[in-house]
């Protein structure tokens, strides 16, 4: 896939990760069904296999949770340079895209974590601190069943609903909720199921 960008288009890819920073309860992985929205519906600059693959690769991979906006950002920078094809001149885009990508999303939310954490801990015992806690937890699980909801139906072929995609989804959901069963065991399964052609 090969696809131009300007300077402003990577002033605004920079911008878009600095605003979904701010916006990532619990996580960059609650913000993917507006990285969705922007990096394929609106700009085209991923396809859909291209984005569910740059998170499940790096949900899969040891490390930090949020390798998965690096991987996002080599793509589009891969893309800019005339793709995979193009050889090792696509690279340095590439390594932009992932620069762009990564401190985009790191630098506002690692800022002002490190500076509400302090405030919080010192007023920890304050009611309406507690409140705050205890009322993300709600707004968290929300997220992430839309993060779900994105890449499942990111794997759609035709007007065919993802059934099967549906049933692997709510049986993860299930395990996670009413076990202790550690998550490397669902990716496994997950990939298992890949290999068999059910997913």
């Amino acid at each position: 896939m090969t696809i131009v960008m300007q300077w402003h288009d990577w002033l605004g890819l920079f911008g878009q990760y600095m605003m979904l920073s701010l916006l990532s309860i619990s996580g960059a992985i609650t913000t993917v069904p507006d990285m969705h929205r922007y990096l394929v519906t609106q700009h085209a600059w991923l396809t859909d296999a291209q984005f569910t693959s740059s998170v499940a690769i790096a949900q899969a991979a040891p490390g930090p949770n949020v390798l998965f906006v690096a991987l996002m950002g080599w793509n589009v920078g891969i893309n800019a340079g005339g793709g995979l094809a193009a050889g090792w001149h696509a690279w340095p885009l590439g390594l932009l895209g992932l620069a762009t990508t990564m401190i985009g999303i790191m630098l506002p939310s690692t800022t002002l974590t490190y500076l509400a954490t302090r405030w919080g801990h010192r007023n920890r015992e304050r009611r309406g601190v507690r409140a705050f806690k205890q009322g993300m937890a709600p707004v968290v699980v929300g997220l992430l069943i839309a993060t779900g909801w994105v890449l499942a139906n990111g794997n759609r072929t035709g007007d065919t609903p993802p059934w099967h995609l549906w049933l692997v989804s709510g049986v993860a959901a299930l395990v996670v909720w009413r076990t202790r069963i550690h998550l490397l065991w669902l990716l496994g399964a997950g990939a298992l199921l890949g290999v068999l052609g059910f997913v």
